[in-house]
């Protein structure tokens, strides 16, 4: 089955969401979302295509998605969307696949992606407030990812974070 744009997912799709430790720009973007988009088109589940799109957002966040409406992944199809994630890890010098990590967006606006102790730490220094955006990597539905993704500190996942 073909990839199909990631707006044409349901709102019920399973999705993943993969964060980058470094911004992704140029042609460093451009390998990771040609060798994802090849993966995506050939994707199966007990050799049934998924239906499956991406999103990439802020040069840091890959979102993969398939329609749980066509086909439901299983847990060797995922197991080896994870796998060729990080094949692609050691080309890209970056690091999607893993947790530990928290990404937020500074003062400026820019996103960021540091360590829980880092983040911690930032925020005990008031460097990063009640109000600063932090991302929910661990979200599993596209309607929540659309509803909750970036959310201020106080309401999200991280406030508990050296509380």
């Amino acid at each position: 089955m073909p990839l199909v744009p990631f707006a044409a997912l349901p709102d019920s799709a399973r999705i993943w969401v993969f964060a980058s430790d470094v911004p992704l720009t140029g042609p460093s973007s451009d390998t990771l979302l040609s060798e994802v988009d090849g993966y995506l088109d050939q994707w199966k589940a007990h050799g049934f295509p998924l239906r499956a799109a991406r999103s990439w957002q802020d040069n840091r966040f890959l979102v993969i998605g398939i329609d749980p409406t066509a086909e439901q992944a299983s847990g060797c199809s995922i197991d080896d969307l994870f796998h060729a994630l990080q094949r692609m890890q050691r080309t890209l010098g970056a690091r999607l696949v893993g947790g530990g990590r928290v990404c937020y967006r500074d003062a400026s606006g820019a996103t960021q992606s540091t360590t829980r102790e880092e983040f911690s730490a930032l925020k005990n220094q008031g460097a990063i407030g009640p109000r600063t955006p932090v991302f929910d990597t661990s979200l599993t539905r596209l309607d929540d990812w659309k509803a909750k993704f970036e959310m201020p500190l106080a309401d999200s996942w991280a406030a508990a974070l050296s509380a």
